[in-house]
């Protein structure tokens, strides 16, 4: 049974830092990934990485800011979030993709951005 478990969301100052985690079990994975909603918008992609050689993608917003990591021996991607802005507040969501479609989704985890 696959599972996307994250955590590391919360309540941090605008220009303040959080780094979200998220541990699969169950299978591997080719590439794992972050993705946010924000209330009444839709949700969009925030950074990837693939498993096998580390390339990462980041969304434009987030270049600069955002840093996605793996640890492969923990099973664990990472998002390190630095210089948070008011717009970047969401529920953030890790997904896995075993070929090309993400098809496993983790349970999601909000960061509050104050101002």
């Amino acid at each position: 049974q696959v599972q996307l478990v994250e955590s590391g969301g919360g309540l941090v100052q605008a220009g303040g830092s959080l780094r979200l985690s998220c541990v699969a079990s169950g299978r591997t994975f080719s590439r794992m990934g972050w993705f946010r909603q924000a209330p009444g918008k839709e949700r969009e992609f925030v950074a990837s990485i693939r498993w096998s050689d580390g390339i990462t993608r980041y969304l434009d917003s987030t270049k600069g800011r955002f840093t996605i990591s793996r640890n492969n021996a923990k099973n664990t991607v990472y998002l390190q979030m630095n210089s948070l802005k008011p717009e970047d507040p969401a529920d953030y969501y890790c997904a896995a993709a075993p070929d090309g479609r993400y098809d496993f989704w983790g349970q999601g985890t909000q960061v509050i951005v104050s101002t």
